[in-house]
């Protein structure tokens, strides 16, 4: 598929066929994902791959609130046999800076205008759903609500020091609802980039 294509195609499916997804495709997914741009090349990223059916019913046990999944939007999520959780690592780019060759010992976090670990991680993730869509596949990236990452920790024994910033379902997609939100409206170029100076 052109890259073009790839770009325009990509969106979130919340609706997945229950055929299993070829575990080669998901090897290219998660290998495209280390792909990603990372400040001083920390790499500072981790992912969870569930592909079993018992693995993914534990993550939407353990993510998702008790009685919860009987709506349409979880019933369609729930479908997806594949579930790939990423998770940042603040100290892996605090371990990287304070080496030689960056200096900054202190292991300061004010020094970074902002969390580069989450943001090198979520353009991981965007690789990921950019492949599944290159593969034929639906993808979306959602968050694990705050109330339940203690128990989706305990559940995979996630370290302390790794901070879910969200999951990624993956399959072959099925009749789907357009989110409400579309109605808003993309943004059109000119509404965004500003040429030289912010404003007229």
């Amino acid at each position: 598929m052109e890259f073009s294509d790839v770009v325009r195609r990509r969106r979130m499916v919340r609706n997945y066929r229950t055929d299993p997804v070829d575990p080669a495709v998901v090897d290219r997914i998660l290998e495209h994902a280390v792909h990603a741009p990372s400040a001083g090349f920390s790499q500072g990223w981790a992912f969870l791959r569930l592909d079993t059916p018992t693995d993914v019913a534990r993550f939407w046990t353990a993510a998702t609130p008790s009685g919860g999944g009987t709506d349409a939007w979880s019933a369609g999520m729930r479908r997806a046999p594949v579930v790939i959780v990423a998770m940042s690592c603040r100290r892996a780019y605090l371990d990287r800076y304070a080496e030689p060759d960056k200096g900054w010992t202190d292991r300061d976090e004010s020094r970074w205008p902002v969390p580069y670990w989450h943001i090198d991680t979520g353009m991981a993730v965007l690789l990921m759903l950019q492949t599944a869509v290159d593969e034929g596949l639906g993808a979306c990236f959602f968050g694990i609500p705050p109330e339940r990452l203690d128990a989706f920790r305990s559940e995979f024994g996630v370290p302390d020091d790794h901070t879910p910033i969200g999951a990624v379902t993956v399959g072959h997609r099925a009749a789907d609802r357009r989110s409400p939100s579309l109605k808003r409206g993309r943004r059109r170029v000119d509404d965004v980039v500003h040429r030289g100076h912010w404003g007229a």
